[in-house]
């Protein structure tokens, strides 16, 4: 990975992006939130959190990269659960005077 000319990012970018989508994903949502479009914001984060459960049950150990914590199985739970709970509460919560 080191050569003598320093750290090959584009080596690291091909083999991160599965995560390097998520975050875009993610800072999407947070110029959406930033600019106060919160509600859609937040249902874009519930997305970019069910795409990288997506990628974690499709992609296996090796391609999935910095999305691997613990078992598949484990990581497909948990982010489902969170994706799933972020977007019920974007969808339903009070939009405060808003439309």
């Amino acid at each position: 990975m080191n050569t003598a000319a320093g750290w090959n990012w584009q080596a690291g970018v091909r083999r991160q992006w599965p995560i390097i989508c998520v975050f875009l994903i993610f800072v999407g949502a947070f110029g959406l939130v930033a600019a106060g479009f919160w509600r859609r914001g937040a249902l874009l984060i519930g997305i970019g959190v069910a795409v990288g459960a997506g990628l974690r049950l499709l992609l296996g150990e090796e391609a999935a990269g910095l999305l691997v914590i613990r078992s598949r199985a484990l990581d497909f739970a948990t982010m489902a659960s969170a994706a799933t709970a972020m977007m019920f509460i974007a969808a339903t919560i009070d939009p405060l005077g808003t439309s």
